[in-house]
């Protein structure tokens, strides 16, 4: 029996989807999910969304839950990590609190910016716990890492512990493809791409629409036509009333298009995210920037306070799951363990150790590139080398990435000022006396959340 083991299972989001996933499989109703979490009233909340769910689909899976998570590890054939440790409040809070008084603005600061090293700096060292104990308990089980940020966090879990398999895995490369082919009107079955680069900065080498008997249609220059007209906020009449209709919900695409039509290639993660990942698009008193790409400021408060208030409502009635169509979603976990357990063979995009995958990246960085699954594991594909063009820009994200993992590994505290000096972001609106006091600030008020540094 296939035993998975979800750490942060009070994540209601991913549980939920990836549970669904796996239980829409005839060959999975009957297997072993353990859920922990150290929130007991999360935890008992997710196992009867847990029991909802599986009686929808017509499943018995064995369903166990633990605030221990040794005792969830036990047995475990794959490990899924979606935690997020010190919460929305006080850490995400702070995390946007505290840059704000300094004139930074942020949009979601879970990747990049101050916001992602601070989030790297309280995520690692739990991730590393976590490491230590599937090496002792489950050893030979592959690790589904979905937690921000994400390349951090990886570099960090590789370097400390390399035997471990373990794969990032991430919803931006699929989920933007779909966008594409909805935006051009197209099916997303119809749809051949090639994505590399890193998490949330991967861009799409080829963008094609398959066409029986002839040669695939390189979709570029229709994106591109596309680009101009929605950065300059010109009608798209001449699109299908879908793509249409599905367009004027997400004008805040206009920085990716932007970067389309300055890079030439389109970028995996939204908008919102992505502009806070390069010093152009979130500038100290320029509202007009702001507003000309309709950049949404602290996104992800707004996010959270939905998703507490889904929770408080869940927890005192689960009724409404009954009446939501529970369908198979984009995300990998599912096709990953289905490809290992049973060889479906499946080709998707995952994150791990640069070992001559992508040339032209530094070989400690972590990149995304397509990954062959099967009953032999995964297996990543070498890609080459990348427009020299995108791997600059990839290099600047990069350097924060692995000074964020350097600091959480040696507890040196002079490598998070490196960080947030080398952030594109922070370093585009402050002084370095601004961008030291700011962190010496936020370390502060993170308090126990963080360890001692040298």
């Amino acid at each position: 029996m296939t035993k998975l083991t979800i750490i942060g299972a009070g994540s209601a989001v991913f549980t939920k989807n990836i549970v669904t996933d796996l239980l829409s499989l005839e060959v999975f109703k009957n297997m072993e999910i353990a859920l922990h979490d150290i929130d007991p009233l999360r935890l008992k909340a997710s196992h009867e969304l847990l029991k909802v769910i599986s009686d929808k689909l017509n499943a018995s899976p064995k369903i166990t839950s633990h605030t221990n998570r040794r005792d969830s590890l036990i047995g475990s054939d794959f490990v899924q990590t979606t935690i997020q440790v010190g919460g929305y409040k006080p850490s995400t809070v702070i995390d946007f609190e505290i840059p704000s008084k300094y004139g930074l603005k942020q949009t979601i600061a879970d990747t990049l910016g101050i916001g992602g090293i601070m989030r790297g700096l309280r995520t690692i060292p739990a991730l590393l716990d976590i490491s230590k104990d599937i090496l002792e308990i489950c050893p030979n089980a592959i690790w589904l890492q979905y937690v921000n940020p994400m390349c951090a966090n990886m570099i960090a879990v590789n370097n400390s512990f390399p035997e471990i398999k373990s794969l990032g895995l991430c919803h931006s490369v699929q989920g933007t493809a779909e966008m594409l082919a909805k935006d051009l009107g197209e099916n997303i079955q119809d749809i051949d791409y090639l994505c590399v680069g890193i998490n949330h900065m991967a861009f799409y080498q080829k963008f094609e629409k398959k066409i029986n008997g002839s040669k695939n249609e390189d979709l570029y220059p229709r994106l591109k036509d596309l680009a101009d007209k929605i950065v300059n906020d010109e009608k798209l009449s001449s699109r299908s009333e879908e793509a249409t209709s599905y367009s004027q919900k997400v004008l805040h695409e206009k920085v990716r298009y932007e970067i389309l039509r300055r890079f030439g290639y389109f970028v995996t993660e939204s908008s919102e995210h992505f502009a806070e990942y390069v010093p152009w698009f979130i500038k100290q008193n320029r509202q007009d920037i702001i507003d000309k790409y309709k950049i949404p400021i602290e996104e992800y408060i707004d996010r959270c306070k939905i998703s507490i208030k889904l929770w408080e409502k869940l927890e005192k009635d689960m009724t409404p799951i009954y009446n939501q169509p529970l369908k198979r979603s984009n995300e990998y976990a599912s096709y990953i363990i289905d490809g290992i357990v049973n060889n479906n063979e499946v080709t998707i995009n995952a994150n791990v150790m640069n070992k001559g995958y992508i040339d032209n990246l530094p070989s400690n960085c972590c990149v995304e590139v397509p990954c062959i699954i099967n009953t032999n594991g995964y297996n990543p594909q070498k890609f080459g080398k990348l427009p020299e063009h995108l791997a600059a820009l990839m290099r600047t994200n990069i350097n924060v990435q692995i000074l964020i993992a350097e600091a959480a590994i040696t507890k040196k505290r002079e490598h998070i000022y490196h960080a947030a000096l080398l952030d594109p972001l922070t370093a585009a609106n402050l002084t370095i006396d601004e961008i030291y006091k700011m962190v010496d600030e936020m370390i502060e008020a993170h308090g126990s959340y963080l360890p001692k540094y040298n």
